[in-house]
């Protein structure tokens, strides 16, 4: 028979257990009362945040910052309660606490970077910082994210690769996915062309597709025509902006440039290629 089995006092057995349920209902109180407060305390920041409460990405946010509450709520609480319950058989805590603290000390020397990236995660969903289905850019690689957690983001790029970046590692991201987003779309125009028709017709041709049913709803305002971007030796560069929803983005910017392209060609405002670029003949 183990010796603190053999050396414990059976005589308070019946006040230590009455104590000890004690404990572990208490625990269960505080476990309840803390995962509602946790609840309470996501919904305050979702309702100061500036999405609309009916939005999916605050849905997702919300559930995930509840559910990282949570969690640290039930390992308090049991942690705790667990001390409690040994404290009563009798079992001296000095000495596995001293070593707990050692080890703890040990474990975090080992594992700073998992601390980072954990902390790096939480306010990465706190401050809303991106969601799974933006797009984002971090390290130089863009993509979209198809999953966030507390220790890594998984995008994936343009070309199907997949990249898993830890969240301690992110020092800077571009989210074109947040809120609105600009399409934006150069055209080429002869030199000898008439600029002010051509920039005419394009600015008619970008009006007439965002007003169109399939885009109205994606197309936050009206195309505006910028003006010339660029000069080149036979060209000119005319640059078209226009606010629309993220998700439609580029759908929107390479239908203005199929629609654009053929009007310019009804009118024969093709730009040519400069002589560098052009291939060479066989002799």
């Amino acid at each position: 028979m183990p010796d603190f089995i053999a050396d414990y006092d059976w005589s308070g057995f019946a006040g230590r257990s009455a104590r000890i349920a004690l404990v572990l209902v208490l625990a269960l109180v505080f476990l309840r009362l803390g995962t509602r407060l946790a609840d309470r305390s996501v919904k305050s920041i979702g309702a100061r945040s500036p999405l609309r409460e009916s939005s999916p990405r605050l849905e997702q946010r919300a559930e995930t910052l509840a559910g990282v509450a949570k969690s640290v709520v039930r390992i308090v609480v049991w942690t705790v309660a667990v001390l409690l319950v040994l404290e009563e058989f009798g079992l001296n805590l000095g000495p596995l606490l001293a070593g707990a603290s050692i080890v703890g000390v040990a474990v975090g020397f080992g594992a700073q970077s998992l601390v980072k990236d954990f902390f790096s995660g939480f306010f990465i969903l706190v401050e809303d910082q991106y969601a799974v289905g933006d797009v984002i850019t971090i390290a130089d690689q863009t993509g979209t994210v198809e999953e966030i957690n507390l220790r890594v983001t998984r995008i994936r790029a343009a070309d199907g690769t997949v990249w898993f970046v830890p969240n301690g590692e992110i020092r800077k991201v571009g989210n074109s996915a947040k809120e609105w987003s600009r399409s934006i779309v150069d055209v080429l125009i002869p030199n000898k062309a008439d600029l002010a028709a051509a920039t005419a017709l394009i600015a008619e041709e970008a009006r007439a597709l965002a007003s169109e049913d399939a885009w109205s709803e994606c197309v936050l305002e009206e195309p505006e025509v910028l003006g010339v971007e660029s000069l080149g030796a036979e060209n000119v560069t005319v640059r078209v902006s226009t606010k629309t929803t993220p998700a439609q983005r580029a759908p929107f910017a390479r239908a203005m440039r199929s629609r654009i392209s053929g009007r310019l060609q009804r009118e024969g405002l093709v730009a040519t290629e400069p002589a560098s670029k052009r291939p060479l003949s066989a002799s």
